[in-house]
């Protein structure tokens, strides 16, 4: 089929979808710090004693955390469609493979990876397992040789999404007013072409409705001015929920902006797909870069130099302190040598916290209380 020309700043280059080039007024995003996800499912829980709780929904996680590189919900969703796309390249920062719609097969809009129904049925399927195996007399070094992350994963509101491209009723639409995907239950008839388009697999067909259903990215909350369910109960503090504008527009006291375009830190999900997700990761900084520069693009080696480099980088320090710091959007940020602040999107102060945490020593004997202390473990 006919394809237009949009530009995917991910890939540095114009690439195929199926529409025209629409931005909306503002993009809906959030960032993960991989590094301290401990895969609690916490936010897991959140969002599906939030959203999908009902009838038809007992298998849906609109968010999961699944353990790499095993791990996946659905079962292999990743592997099977890397496996299908095949060997791509990078030159630099720009993508020269083909996306997965410029791999289409013949009357498709996009490359498909379908799951069996059975893959559905294990969400925690290779949790904790690890990647190689542990032998006598074995230590620890960074990158580890023997290695397991884990992977928080909900929507990606992409800018130019699969389930928007494939569903032949239009039931699928990308809000102007923040760019969030929504399905217009009311349009769908249950064709289920979201569910085998979606290359990360996070549209799910209700089989009670017998309509298709996906992450809201907790809009409801956001017109109020606050953080969806799954960042506001992360007590990993891994999570920030804001709005990211496209690399010419950005501003550096946008917290999302500058983690993604500023300092590059942030990186999206497979992006050689050509969705232009908008989930961003700070990769892990003790698993091979081989493998993350296949899962998050070749800007993987300098964003792991940068974490490490955090304890002398003030800013980076003080933003990161403020993952999970408060309830409310955060628009822009300010950190002195001191304090780390957030504002909303009036400028008026709703955080602060202290870059480092105080450290407080008591003496041993309480000469007011007469009583001595004991240090307990």
């Amino acid at each position: 089929m006919q394809m237009r020309k949009v530009f995917n700043w991910q890939l540095g280059r114009n690439a195929s979808y199926v529409y025209p080039q629409v931005r909306p007024k503002k993009q809906w995003a959030m960032v993960f710090d991989l590094n301290k996800c401990i895969a609690c499912q916490t936010c897991s829980l959140a969002c599906k004693t939030t959203w999908t709780s009902g009838k038809g929904q007992e298998y849906m996680f609109w968010n999961n955390v699944e353990t790499k590189p095993y791990g996946g919900y659905p079962v292999g969703w990743d592997m099977g469609i890397l496996a299908k796309l095949g060997v791509q390249e990078w030159q630099g920062e720009k993508y020269t493979g083909k996306t997965l719609y410029e791999a289409s097969e013949k009357d498709e809009k996009i490359l498909q990876h379908i799951p069996v129904d059975e893959d559905w049925s294990h969400p925690n399927i290779g949790e904790d397992e690890i990647a190689g195996s542990v032998n006598k007399g074995d230590w620890l070094t960074l990158p580890h040789r023997i290695w397991m992350y884990y992977l928080p994963r909900t929507c990606a509101h992409c800018t130019y999404p699969a389930c928007v491209a494939a569903c032949p009723r239009k039931a699928i639409y990308k809000r102007p007013e923040d760019g969030i995907v929504l399905i217009d239950q009311s349009r769908c008839r249950g064709y289920r072409e979201c569910v085998r388009a979606c290359p990360y697999k996070k549209p799910m067909f209700n089989v009670e409705t017998r309509i298709s259903e996906k992450c809201i990215g907790c809009y409801p909350k956001m017109e109020q001015g606050q953080m969806s369910q799954c960042v506001t109960n992360c007590i990993g503090r891994i999570r920030l929920h804001g709005y990211l504008s496209t690399p010419d527009k950005a501003n550096k006291d946008n917290p999302i902006d500058y983690l993604v375009h500023v300092r590059k830190l942030a990186l999206p999900l497979y992006p050689q797909f050509g969705t232009e997700p908008n989930i961003y990761f700070i990769p892990p900084i003790h698993a091979p870069l081989s493998y993350m520069e296949q899962m998050f693009g070749p800007g993987v080696g300098n964003a792991v130099k940068m974490y490490k480099n955090i304890p002398n980088d003030q800013a980076l320090k003080g933003l990161l302190v403020l993952f999970g710091s408060m309830e409310k959007t955060l628009s822009s940020f300010k950190v002195d040598e001191k304090l780390a602040y957030g504002y909303d999107d009036k400028g008026n102060e709703i955080v602060k916290v202290p870059v480092t945490e105080p450290m407080y020593v008591r003496e041993f004997f309480d000469q007011k209380l007469k009583v001595y202390r004991q240090n307990t473990p």
